[in-house]
């Protein structure tokens, strides 16, 4: 299996899965999305495992560290248990269908000006209905080639340039945004001089501006 331009083991990124202690099963699908094919993670948890957001998060860790980025699943799922056909093989439609919206955290809508533009260029570039405060870009199924055009679309609407690091280490659109505000809250000393000095050239006299050339 082939995405973007990898190869990919799914039978691989499953053994990591159940290496975990709370996992019973796992099984990892790929399905056509928002710049080409991802990878979707199902997995059963143990039956006596509590906190099931926090087995997602753990989950997600462990195969950020032990997996090259292209093999981490963009979504993970936890399900009840695997879907089988009437034959005792694995339904791979129904579990397709379990997955449902692959949001694990409650929407929160955007509240300033600029989450709303960032919010909207992640739909757009993640082809998806809606993005919240607590959204992660990734879990939404983006990587690092829609990270690029995100960066690229801020620079062109909102005129910020954001490095790409700043995409990767923001875990929520808020964060990612507050990243964006700090950005700008250091460049504005380095505008505010630029500006002064500006004004200072424009007032003087021609003589005065070719004694400085020289």
């Amino acid at each position: 299996m082939k995405i973007r331009g990898f190869r990919i083991e799914l039978s691989e990124v499953e053994a990591h899965l159940l290496a975990h202690p709370a996992v019973c099963e796992a099984v990892v699908l790929t399905q056509d999305g928002a710049g080409g094919k991802q990878l979707l993670a199902y997995v059963v948890a143990e039956p006596d495992v509590g906190d099931q957001p926090n087995l997602v998060d753990s989950l997600r860790s462990r195969l950020a560290t032990s997996l090259p980025a292209h093999m981490v699943p963009s979504h993970l799922h936890l399900i009840g248990a695997l879907p089988l056909t009437p034959n005792g093989k694995l339904d791979r439609k129904v579990l397709l269908a379990l997955g449902g919206n692959p949001r694990q955290l409650a929407y929160e809508a955007p509240r300033t000006d600029l989450q709303w533009e960032v919010a909207t260029i992640w739909q757009e570039v993640l082809e998806v209905e809606q993005v919240g405060l607590n959204d992660s870009f990734f879990h939404l199924g983006g990587h690092s080639l829609l990270a690029t055009l995100v960066v690229t679309r801020i620079s062109e609407r909102l005129g910020d340039q954001v490095p790409l690091k700043e995409l990767f280490a923001a875990d929520t659109l808020e964060q990612f945004c507050d990243r964006i505000e700090a950005l700008r809250a250091d460049l504005s000393p380095v505008q505010d001089e630029l500006a002064k000095s500006l004004e200072a050239l424009k007032r003087l006299s021609l003589d005065d501006l070719e004694k400085l050339i020289s």
